[in-house]
């Protein structure tokens, strides 16, 4: 964490100053915002945790319920939540409170006597070690209070606002805020225009159905009840997470934070397409029972059940994500907006809607950020449906067949460890790695991959231990990239090579990227621009660094020492990533994927990439 560059900080230094319209930021809701998000759900709040980084446009998030989220459905949290939480500034508390999944266990029924479950198996949760960051279950309302926190933290100081219902809205043809929507609070009618609109509003959502777009998929017949219970067991892996299939049924047990909840998915059965949602009214009770009759021969004495529901699988897929029909594509941009729920549904049992419902908005929000404060053409607005709807197809598919194997019973599987198997073979999936954003005016084709065969384009830019030079510290390179809206331009070199004709060529060349921030801005602002060396941390003289890995930032115009990295010695960023001795520029966007892969020479590549994401282009 860096601060005290404007001047001393005594107090909380994660509070940022108030700046722009943060700093008399009105308290009724306006009659005229730049970004209305309809829903504090997951993807709602992180597209306005990342707003809060822009306090020169107007945002506001509304919500229907009159407060924060007291008890979150979801709990799942996987690795590359985690990875985006660091770049929120709450990874590590969030990991202090929350259970970290490190194995899985798998309960069959026992051969000897197939009426009793035992320990089949227990499969290691990482074995790959795809991310230093671990899996865990927290939560969906304790996640929601950190995007809180951030925001109100941030310079826009934005806050939810509570008790505003979304009745419908009409995208009008002209005007700045052609996004005309209609809200109910309390018993007043309220109109607010927009300029954007983001229907974060759940599988019910009123935005999706106001632009028009249909849900298509199937259900599973299958039914579900779920509680978050304590109780008093002498199951031996209360405390671990579990799939346990038995004659009688299948439990997928989620052991929750705090060291004594646990969640427990109880397989009802089969479900009669015809019976108009009957078996929802399944009583906790019978919930119970049946897991008992699942745990036999060990008991379940339920002292208290906080939540607990009962649901159907499904999974459902919106075919589009924004306002703008097949036949319009091209012709226009996109003004309205739907993520998370509203636009995938599935099971809850892979883990899978808080996260993918998180990558949705924040990667919608730094694209709304840009494009209204003049960095990049509107045209940077249709990625967003471009890239999502692919990843909620792949997440769909996935989970189809997750949750088939888990509500099918042992003895009809085609091989009895099939499940304990997919779930190993799949892990990358799950934990939210396998994304891969194809070319498009954000992401290049893959002509230089070879240079970092560790960073591919279009997939996360995956972390690696590095040297701080100026006071010798290791620290995990991406660690230090904040969801603050910028682009990196990461530069793999040695001291005496290319490095410094391509700082020359980036702090003095009209066409470099650096040269677009406005004047009396630092490009600092808009471009977090670093050098990793090859050579020893020692050996490297700071001063003789050139000036544009070494920047004057801030009233004082202070150097920023943590942008000058060396190779740490015991485990090489340059072998571990597959980074090229000739060395690589590796861009990433401010949602963390891999944009770019560049030979240290080709400015003229580093300009068109960049060119094209210019509003005058």
């Amino acid at each position: 964490m860096q601060f005290h560059d404007h001047g001393y900080v005594s107090g909380d230094p994660r509070i940022q100053p108030a700046a722009g319209l943060g700093v008399h930021r009105p308290e009724e809701l306006p009659d005229e915002v730049d970004v209305l998000i309809v829903g504090t759900g997951p993807a709602g709040m992180i597209a306005a945790a990342q707003l809060s980084q822009f306090p020169g446009i107007s945002t506001r998030i509304i919500e229907r319920r009159e407060g924060r989220l007291v008890i979150g459905q979801a709990d799942g949290i996987q690795a590359r939540s985690v990875e985006t939480f660091q770049a929120f500034g709450f990874a590590e508390r969030i990991t202090q409170e929350a259970y970290r999944i490190t194995e899985m266990a798998f309960w069959k029924p026992d051969p000897a006597d197939v009426s009793r479950i035992h320990r089949a198996s227990v499969a290691v949760d990482d074995p790959t070690g795809i991310s230093e960051f671990p899996h865990l279950i927290v939560n969906q309302a304790r996640v929601l209070d950190y995007f809180a926190e951030y925001m109100a933290d941030g310079p826009a100081r934005l806050r939810p606002d509570y008790g505003y219902e979304f009745t419908d809205l009409e995208i009008e043809e002209a005007g700045e805020h052609p996004v005309v929507v209609w809200l109910k609070h309390g018993d007043e009618e309220r109109t607010v225009r927009a300029r954007y609109v983001l229907g974060a509003d759940g599988a019910h959502s009123r935005v999706r159905d106001s632009i028009g777009c249909t849900m298509a998929g199937d259900r599973a017949n299958h039914a579900w009840g779920v509680m978050d219970t304590l109780a008093v067991t002498d199951f031996p892996d209360i405390r671990t997470k579990c799939s346990i299939q038995s004659e009688a049924g299948n439990i997928l047990l989620i052991p929750r934070e705090g060291g004594h909840l646990f969640r427990m998915y109880v397989d009802l059965g089969e479900v009669d397409p015809h019976d108009s949602g009957a078996v929802r009214a399944t009583t906790i009770e019978e919930i119970i029972a049946k897991a008992r009759e699942i745990l036999n021969p060990y008991r379940l004495d339920v002292k208290n059940v906080a939540w607990h529901s009962v649901y159907e699988v499904g999974h459902r897929l919106t075919d589009r994500f924004d306002d703008v029909v097949v036949d319009d594509g091209g012709s226009r941009t996109p003004r309205v907006f739907i993520a998370g729920d509203a636009c995938h549904t599935h099971s809850a049992k892979a883990g899978q809607g808080m996260n993918v419902s998180l990558q949705d908005g924040f990667n919608l929000g730094w694209k709304l950020g840009h494009v209204l404060e003049g960095r990049s053409p509107e045209e940077l607005l249709a990625t967003y449906s471009a890239e999502r709807q692919v990843v909620a197809k792949n997440l769909i598919d996935f989970d189809r067949k997750w949750s088939t194997l888990m509500a099918t019973r042992p003895e009809d599987l085609a091989d009895p460890s099939e499940l304990e198997e997919f779930y190993v073979r799949t892990a990358e999936f799950p934990a939210g790695f396998m994304t891969e954003y194809a070319p498009s005016m954000i992401t290049a084709e893959a002509t230089h991959q070879q240079l970092a065969t560790g960073f591919g384009i279009g997939k996360r830019f995956r972390s690696a231990p590095v040297m701080r030079v100026c006071d010798g510290i290791p620290v995990q390179l991406g660690h230090h990239a904040r969801a603050d809206g910028r682009w990196r331009i990461y530069v793999f070199a040695d001291v005496d090579g290319e490095a410094a004709r391509l700082a020359e060529w980036l702090g003095s060349d009209p066409a470099s990227p650096l040269k677009a921030v406005p004047d009396g801005v630092d490009f600092d602002a808009w471009f977090d621009v670093k050098v990793v060396y090859q050579e020893p941390h020692n050996d490297i003289d700071i001063p003789s660094v050139p000036l544009v890995f070494w920047p004057e930032t801030g009233p004082f115009r202070l150097r920023d020492y943590e942008k000058v990295y060396a190779a740490d010695p015991r485990d090489d960023i340059f072998e571990a990533r597959g980074v090229s001795r000739a060395g690589a520029i590796v861009v990433v966007r401010p949602d963390q994927y891999v944009a770019n892969v560049l030979p240290l020479a080709d400015t003229s590549g580093l300009a068109e990439f960049f060119r094209r994401l210019s509003r005058s282009a």
